[in-house]
C-alpha cells in the first residue's frame, strides 16, 4: 500500500463511469461538489446533475421523486447533513416505500479533522442500519469505493454509503467485491479482526506490528455493515475464539454492534470492539485526532495484544 487516494475522489470519479454506460443515472448534490467529487460528473453531464443547494431534506425527496420515473438518483453530500439532517426523508420517502436511490456521503468520522465535532459524523452507520431494508456499505480504500459505486447503481433499493475526505492507502492487491460478501485480507489463528472503511489498513499495519511479536491475527474487510456477511462472521469467531471490531464509528450502533448481534448466544468467544466510544469528535488534524481516540496501527495492536 502505497498510494494514498481519498474514497470519495474515487466516487466521485466513478459516476463519470457510470454516467457512460447507464443514461439512468443522475446525481445531486447539495451545494458541496467539490468536497463530494460529483463535480467530475456535474462537467461531464451538467444535463443530469441537480445542485439542490443548501436543502438536504428536499435533495433526498426530490431523489425520491426521481427514482419513480426509472431514473438512479444518486444523493451526495456530508455523512453529517445526509444521515442527520436528512434523516426523516430517508426514512420516510425514500426507505419506507423501498425506492431506489444511493444516498453517498462524504466527511465521515473524525478523519474529517480540522472541521471538528460539530461535522464529524460518529454515529451515521448506526442511523443507517437502524432503517429496515437499508443496504450499508463502508469502502476501504478507492479501488473498494469504485467497484461499490458500480454495485450500487445494479442494485435495486435504497441504499447508503460512506466515503471519507482523507486520503488513504490504497491496496496494491485485487480484491473481489460483492454486496453483502465479507473478503479475508489475512489469515491467523490467535484472533478474528472485523475493520471497515479506513480502519482496514490501520489494521492491516497493526497485524504486521504483532506478527513481529509473534502474534498472528486474521483481518477481515467488513466493507457492508448491512446485510453483514453473518457465515463468515461465525466462521471466524469459531476458529479464533476471539472476535475484535475495529471502526472510525461510535462503538455504539456501528459495526461492534452488527458483528455482535451475529454471535450473540451463538458462538461463545471473548469480543472486544475498538471504534470511538460515547463521546463527540474534535478539531485537529486528521492523523492527530485519529490518534486521540485510539485509532492508529500501533494503538490498535496494543488493544489488540492486551485483550489477548
Amino acid at each position: 500500500m502505497s498510494e494514498k487516494i481519498a474514497t470519495r475522489e474515487a466516487y466521485g470519479k466513478t459516476l463519470v463511469e457510470l454516467g457512460a454506460i447507464n443514461d439512468k443515472v443522475v446525481v445531486m448534490d447539495a451545494d458541496l461538489a467539490a468536497a463530494t467529487m460529483t463535480k467530475h460528473f456535474k462537467a461531464a453531464y451538467p444535463d443530469r446533475f441537480f445542485d439542490c443547494g443548501i436543502a438536504e431534506a428536499n435533495m433526498m425527496d426530490i431523489g425520491a421523486g426521481l427514482s419513480t420515473m426509472g431514473l438512479i438518483p444518486f444523493c451526495s453530500t456530508f455523512a453529517l447533513f445526509g444521515a442527520g439532517r436528512a434523516y426523516e426523508q430517508i426514512r420516510n420517502s425514500i426507505a419506507y416505500p423501498k425506492f431506489n436511490v444511493k444516498i453517498c456521503c462524504s466527511h465521515a468520522g473524525v478523519s474529517v479533522g480540522e472541521d471538528g465535532g460539530s461535522h464529524q459524523a460518529i454515529e451515521d452507520i448506526g442511523l443507517m442500519r437502524l432503517i429496515p431494508g437499508m443496504t450499508v456499505i463502508v469502502p476501504a480504500d478507492a479501488k473498494e469505493a469504485r467497484a461499490a459505486t458500480l454495485a450500487l447503481a445494479d442494485l435495486h433499493g435504497p441504499a447508503y454509503m460512506r466515503l471519507a475526505r482523507l486520503a488513504t492507502p490504497v491496496f496494491d492487491e485485487d480484491y473481489p467485491f460483492e454486496i453483502g460478501k465479507a473478503n479475508v485480507l489475512r489469515e491467523g489463528k490467535d484472533a478474528a479482526v472485523f475493520a471497515c472503511g479506513l480502519m482496514v489498513s490501520e489494521t492491516l499495519e497493526a497485524a504486521k506490528l504483532l506478527a513481529a511479536e509473534g502474534v498472528e491475527i486474521s483481518v477481515i474487510n467488513v466493507h457492508t455493515i448491512k446485510p453483514i456477511d453473518a457465515e463468515c462472521v461465525k466462521d471466524y469467531a469459531c476458529k479464533c475464539g476471539t472476535v475484535i471490531t475495529v471502526e472510525e464509528h461510535s462503538v455504539i450502533g456501528g459495526l461492534g454492534d452488527a458483528v455482535s448481534d451475529v454471535l450473540m448466544g451463538k458462538v461463545n468467544c471473548c469480543f472486544l470492539k475498538i471504534g470511538i466510544e460515547d463521546q463527540f469528535g474534535q478539531s485537529g488534524k486528521a492523523a492527530d485526532v485519529l490518534r486521540e481516540y485510539g485509532l492508529t496501527a500501533e494503538q490498535i495492536a496494543a488493544k489488540i495484544k492486551e485483550t489477548l
